[in-house]
C-alpha cells in the first residue's frame, strides 16, 4: 500500500479523542472461552467477581456484545491532560535503515507515568472511586502499572498497595520511588506480607519474582481488606477495552493523512498494549473490512505465544485466581530475570489468544541482546531512549523493514511505542558494558512450567 508523505508528528486536536472505548469481543465470531470458578469450574458471573473487583469492572469483563463503550466524563477529562498521543513518521530511522519500507509509532510515553498504562489506571480507579471503595490493590512488573496506578489514585484520593516484582523493585528503583510519591505503598514480591508470599518463598527460595507471584499477594491482601478492591494493568478484557482508544487515535489519525499500514506491530507481556493498539485494525479484519498483518512480539525468555499451550490456567502463582484459557508456560513459570519486566507474565489475554489461535495474528519471540540493539539505534535516530518493552516491537519493526530493503517492498508499518526507558538505566548500562546475557528457555524448563497446568478436563 503506497503512503503519501505526512508530518513528522500526527498530532489530532482535541475534539477528536474518541469518546467511546471499542470492545472487539462484539466483533469475533469466537468468543473467548469464558473464565471459570476455580472451585466449581463454572463460568465466572458477575456476582462471582465482585469480591476481587469492581462492579462497574466485573460487567465490562463479562461484556461481549456492545461493540462502543461510552467513556465516563470524568475519565475523558482526564484524559485531555495527556491525550491526544503522536502518531509519528519516524524517517530518520527509515534513513538510517535505507529501507522503501514507510515506518510510524504511536508514542504513548508523553504522561507522567511514562507509558500507555495511565489509560486503564485512571478508569480502574475511577469505578473504585465511585463506588466508594477505601483503596485498591495491584501487582507490577517493570513499574509503568504500578507508576500510573499510584498517580490515578493520588487523583482519586484511594490508597494504593502495590507488589512489585523483586526482580524490578531492585532493579528499578527510581521507579519505585515515583510511587512512593504519588502516595503507594510499594512492596517487593514474593514477600513475606502475605500466606501466598511465604509459601513461594519456601517453594523458591531465593526467587527473583514473577508477575504471577505479584498477582497472588495483591489478590490474597484485597480480599482480606475491607474497602479495598484488585485491580490489573493487563490481561483482562476490560483492560484491553480501557486501551482500545491507542488505536482508535492511531486510526483516526491514519484516516485523516491517508495512511494504510501494512504491518502492525507490539509488544506482549499480558496483552494490554497489543490489543489496544490493533484494536479498530483487528475489528476491520474481523468484519471482513480490511486486512492487516499483525504481530505480537514477546520475549524469547517467556514466550507464551510461540512456545506456551492453549489451555485453561491459573493467572497465578499462587492459584487464587479465577482460570483462563491462555496460551500459557504454566502458572509456576518464573522467567529469567530480563530487563523486560512488563513482559515476564507466564500467560496472555484470553483475547488475543483467541485471536492468535484463529489466525487473525502473528508472534515472533526476539532474544534480549538484539531487543537492546534496536533500542539503540532508535534512540540515536528518533531521539527518545525507548522502555524495554517498546524495544520489542522495535526490533521487529527493523527487521520488517530491513526485509523491504531486500525485496524492494514500499510497505507501510505502524508499531507502538508503549513508554520511554529512563527508569531502565541498569539495563542500558549492562548492555553499553557488553555484560547482557540472553536465556531462552529449554524444552525441559518448560516442561517443569507446564506440569503446574492441573487437567481441568475442559
Amino acid at each position: 500500500m503506497s503512503t503519501p508523505n505526512t508530518p513528522y508528528k500526527i498530532y489530532l486536536e482535541e475534539h477528536e479523542i474518541p469518546k467511546t472505548w471499542y470492545n472487539m469481543r462484539a466483533d469475533m465470531k469466537n468468543k473467548p472461552a469464558p473464565m471459570r470458578h476455580p472451585g466449581t469450574l463454572q463460568p465466572m458471573t458477575v456476582e462471582d467477581l465482585e469480591p476481587v473487583f469492581c462492579r462497574e469492572l466485573c460487567e465490562q469483563e463479562l461484556n461481549e456484545t456492545d461493540r462502543e463503550i461510552e467513556i465516563p466524563k470524568e475519565i475523558y477529562d482526564f484524559y485531555k491532560m495527556y491525550r491526544p498521543s503522536p502518531l509519528v513518521h519516524a524517517t530518520f530511522l527509515q534513513k538510517a535503515l535505507d529501507t522503501p519500507a514507510k515506518i510510524y509509532y504511536k508514542f504513548e510515553g508523553n504522561n507522567t507515568s511514562g507509558s500507555h498504562k495511565l489509560n486503564s489506571a485512571i478508569a480502574q480507579a475511577y469505578y473504585a472511586k465511585q463506588q466508594g471503595l477505601k483503596g485498591v490493590t495491584t501487582e507490577t512488573g517493570a513499574g509503568q502499572w504500578g507508576t500510573a496506578l499510584s498517580m490515578a489514585c493520588a487523583f482519586f484520593g484511594l490508597d494504593c498497595k502495590v507488589y512489585m516484582v523483586k526482580v524490578s523493585y531492585e532493579q528499578k528503583p527510581f521507579r519505585r520511588e515515583v510511587m512512593r510519591t504519588y502516595g503507594a505503598d510499594v512492596t517487593p514480591s514474593p514477600s513475606m506480607t502475605t500466606e501466598i508470599g511465604k509459601h513461594i518463598l519456601e517453594t523458591h527460595p531465593g526467587t527473583t519474582g514473577s508477575l504471577g507471584c505479584a498477582i497472588s499477594e495483591a489478590v490474597e491482601v484485597a480480599t482480606k481488606s475491607e474497602g479495598y478492591r484488585y485491580v490489573l494493568g493487563s490481561v483482562l478484557s476490560q483492560v484491553l477495552l480501557h486501551q482500545s482508544i491507542i488505536g482508535q487515535e492511531t486510526k483516526i489519525a491514519c484516516d485523516k493523512y491517508g495512511i494504510r499500514p501494512d504491518v502492525i506491530i507490539g509488544c506482549a507481556g499480558g496483552g494490554s498494549n497489543l490489543g489496544g493498539l490493533i484494536a479498530p485494525f483487528m475489528g476491520e479484519k474481523l468484519r471482513g473490512e480490511a486486512d492487516y498483518d499483525i504481530v505480537a512480539v514477546e520475549p524469547a525468555s517467556c514466550p507464551s505465544f510461540t512456545r506456551g499451550r492453549y489451555v485453561y490456567d491459573f493467572c497465578d502463582t499462587g492459584m487464587v485466581t479465577p482460570i483462563a484459557k491462555m496460551y500459557t508456560l504454566g502458572h509456576d513459570f518464573i522467567p529469567s530475570a530480563n530487563h523486560a519486566g512488563g513482559l515476564r507474565f507466564h500467560g496472555m489475554s484470553p483475547i488475543l489468544s483467541q485471536l492468535y489461535a484463529d489466525g487473525f495474528m502473528r508472534a515472533v519471540a526476539v532474544e534480549q541482546t538484539s531487543v537492546f540493539q534496536a533500542a539503540q539505534i532508535f534512540a540515536r535516530t528518533e531521539g527518545i531512549l525507548p522502555a524495554p518493552e517498546s524495544s520489542h516491537a522495535i526490533r521487529t519493526a527493523i527487521d520488517e523493514a530491513l526485509k523491504c530493503k531486500e525485496t524492494g517492498e514500499e510497505k507501510t508499518i505502524i508499531f507502538g511505542l508503549t513508554g520511554t526507558g529512563y527508569f531502565d538505566l541498569v539495563a542500558y548500562e549492562q548492555f553499553n558494558n557488553g555484560t547482557m546475557t540472553d536465556h531462552i528457555p529449554t524444552d525441559e524448563d518448560l516442561e517443569r512450567g507446564f506440569a503446574s497446568i492441573p487437567d481441568f478436563g475442559l
